[in-house]
């Protein structure tokens, strides 16, 4: 800061801007060799600092600090290096090479006199930090997709390589999810099948159950159509519904070993628990990252155009074409935040009359958002209710496309929904009289919610079909045993045509709309319907959205079909592979493009919602429908959540009083006090954080006035030794 101007008492502002400014004053010995301290006495920042000085001072020495490398006593400096042997290291201080060579001499000779606990420490603390930078290094080498993504880095820029990070992101989440699931749940099943380990299955006994909701009709074989596998291979349903696929195959109360009895039923809710935990905090430590960076950007409107100008320009970019596009990307943001600009003029300026009528008329356009949600998802719940009615029906009654398209029904109409709802937003939003930014981030937080909430819709339609009948089967068994006699298997099955359905509609458009749309665009240029139709544009919002409807549908599923990560894994690999040859060969970046802190923090805040709406359906469906008596590890149980308590009876008397006390009110009313007053700790020290931005900018503008008075001083000093 501007205090180590000064050439008075050494302050305990970095040193790294004293040097170079002292050559600088320095030209003249003959104009500055006497009045410096009066001169830089009357520089604009000198004042503001000096208050503070004496508390830097006194604070940084009692801390230990090396506070001025440049100080003329070289024993002081040589003291607090001996005083301070293990503060931080050498390559912290802001100091030149040779000064850095002395330093570490110092600390060479002082190793010498330590005893040997002293120096052990010293040299494995200094070993433990040159291996954790080669294993960073290794790791970075190992990441996956590496190459790939610095090549549309390079190309393309940060905005569109975010996306394919984020993507590399969610195969890496959905891999540990199935290794959590294969290790708890699949594991102990595989080994005891294939007579690995001396172990054997724990069968379900039947306790106080009815015999009707135990049964479970299997399909026969009998004459197969060949398209009968196809069919099945789409569903799920078939030779997959036996399979270790679906909940239903666990049919089993636990394994048992030579030594202890392995609890399938609390393993299988452990694994749900445990992915959906480990997803909520992965995603959290990510996004807190780009949050960080978003608040310290909260810049004003003048900085937001200085930054755009000096500091918009993205250096990873290196085709001249990607070029011109940078360029038109900074001149619509510019065009945007002068619409904005004047768009906050007009509204200062806005009459009571027109601000009524832009409200009103606000409120019809989103009356007409509201009936358009409606209808989509009422449709998505006829859909529904029709497929489910008709799919108990023989496959010798229908045709292949007939019973094709009653089985992915469903899924056809939330792709329709997917897909003409964001054109309607785009049409209606124009209407609004929005700024341009508010009218993205509105659009997109409108898709989202249509996205996700389409998949929730179907959730709830199931599940209001599977606890509601006609004659007293739901009374019996608690659900419509009839036709559902393995509920959470026909659910996982719904998952998994969404997953299915949703990857085949991906392939078909970069395939059959992308690549002949870039064949159209190329070789027949000249046709004016041809130019309106344009290439297609790579958007990164509209991508993101896809992705995160797919990671959705899978952290539902997974409860249901514990082999759907492993699906989506694949999902996510060939979509990284289809989507970086359709942004190499068919697709141009849109011309809106977004940062890359800002995109992963939106991306995360995006995903983080999708995680939200995907523990709502999971939560009610484990805790208060009833769990199948056909199939599945909870036969035993009412529903899947009271394993829970039932484990808990098992432990010891000391330790149930603990749990029980800490599930308990008297626990969690004082629990939630202590979490309040920490969060209103946090948000303290967020606006505490916040005040310190705006003094440091402060601080530069004080530095922007001190570089203008130096500069008028050495001009008038230059001039006058001209006169004389």
């Amino acid at each position: 800061m501007s205090e180590s101007r000064g050439s008075g008492p050494p302050s305990g502002g970095p040193s790294g801007q004293q040097l170079p400014l002292q050559e600088n004053l320095s030209l003249d010995s003959s104009c500055f060799s006497s009045p410096t301290v009066n001169f830089l006495q009357e520089l604009p920042s000198y004042r503001s600092i000096a208050r503070r000085r004496t508390t830097l001072l006194s604070r940084d020495k009692q801390s230990g600090t090396l506070l001025n490398p440049a100080d003329s006593s070289s024993s002081h400096l040589e003291g607090e290096i001996t005083e301070n042997f293990n503060s931080q290291s050498i390559r912290k201080y802001a100091l030149n090479i040779s000064e850095k060579r002395r330093l570490r001499a110092i600390q060479e000779t002082q190793m010498k006199y330590l005893s040997e606990w002293d120096q052990w420490k010293q040299y494995s603390s200094k070993s433990w930090k040159r291996f954790s930078e080669k294993a960073r290094e290794v790791t970075r080498h190992l990441e996956l997709w590496r190459e790939d993504i610095r090549s549309i880095e390079g190309k393309f820029g940060t905005g569109i390589q975010s996306y394919f990070s984020f993507l590399r992101f969610l195969v890496l989440l959905n891999l540990v999810i199935f290794l959590i699931i294969f290790v708890l749940v699949l594991l102990p099943v595989l080994l005891t099948s294939y007579k690995f380990t001396n172990s054997t299955f724990v069968l379900i006994p039947l306790k106080d159950m009815d015999m009707q909701c135990t049964i479970h009709p299997v399909s026969t074989s009998g004459l197969i159509y060949f398209y009968s596998y196809i069919i099945d291979l789409l569903s799920g349903s078939g030779f997959l519904e036996e399979t270790s696929l679906f909940y239903g195959h666990y049919t089993i109360d636990g394994i048992k070993f030579q030594n202890f009895t392995y609890d399938l039923p609390l393993a299988y809710l452990i694994s749900t628990i445990a992915y959906l935990v480990l997803s909520l905090l992965w995603i959290v430590k990510r996004s807190v990252e780009g949050f960080k960076v978003n608040l310290i950007r909260s810049e004003e409107h003048f900085q937001s155009y200085c930054n755009k100008i000096f500091a918009g320009w993205d250096f990873c970019i290196t085709s001249r074409s990607m070029a011109d596009l940078k360029h038109s990307s900074l001149r619509y943001e510019l065009r945007a935040d002068l619409e904005e600009e004047r768009i906050r003029q007009k509204i200062a300026q806005r009459t009571s009359e027109e601000t009524i009528r832009i409200y009103s008329l606000r409120l019809f356009l989103n009356c007409i958002v509201l009936a358009v949600l409606a209808a989509c998802f009422y449709a998505i719940y006829l859909a529904t209710t029709f497929s489910q009615g008709h799919m108990k029906k023989e496959i010798d009654k229908m045709v292949f496309g007939e019973n094709l398209l009653i089985l992915y029904l469903p899924s056809i109409v939330i792709t329709l929904a997917n897909f003409i709802t964001p054109i309607i937003f785009a049409k209606i939003i124009h209407y609004e009289d929005y700024s341009p930014g508010f009218e993205i981030r509105l659009t997109i937080l409108r898709c989202v919610f249509m996205r996700l909430a389409t998949i929730c819709v179907l959730v709830f339609t199931l599940g209001s079909e599977i606890t509601s009948c006609d004659d007293n089967t739901c009374e019996l068994c608690g659900y419509n045993q009839k036709l559902y006699p393995c509920w959470e298997t026909q659910v996982g099955q719904e998952m998994y045509k969404l997953m299915i359905f949703d990857f085949i509609i991906i392939l078909a458009v970069t395939l059959f709309v992308d690549f002949p749309r870039k064949l159209l665009v190329t070789y027949c240029s000249s046709w004016k319907l041809i130019q309106c139709w344009g290439q297609q544009e790579f958007a990164i919002p509209d991508n993101v959205l896809g992705i995160v409807y797919g990671q959705t549908i899978c952290w539902i599923g997974a409860f249901f079909s514990p082999l759907l990560p492993a699906i989506a894994t694949l999902k996510f690999i060939i979509i990284f592979y289809v989507k970086e040859l359709s942004l190499l060969y068919t697709c141009r970046p849109s011309p809106r493009q977004f940062r890359a802190s800002n995109s992963n923090f939106f991306f995360l805040l995006v995903l983080l919602i999708g995680l939200c709406l995907a523990i709502i359906p999971l939560t009610i469906s484990m805790s208060r429908i009833p769990s199948s008596k056909a199939c599945g590890p909870f036969t035993n149980y009412n529903t899947t959540w009271e394993v829970i308590p039932k484990t808990v009876t098992t432990f010891p008397s000391s330790l149930q009083s603990v749990i029980h006390g800490i599930t308990s009110e008297a626990f969690a009313v004082p629990f939630f006090m202590i979490i309040c007053l920490i969060m209103f700790y946090f948000i303290a020290l967020a606006g505490a954080h916040k005040q310190v931005v705006i003094q440091l900018r402060e601080q530069l503008s004080l530095e922007s006035r001190d570089k203008r008075y130096l500069i008028q001083k050495l001009t008038e000093a230059q001039q006058d030794l001209r006169d004389q």
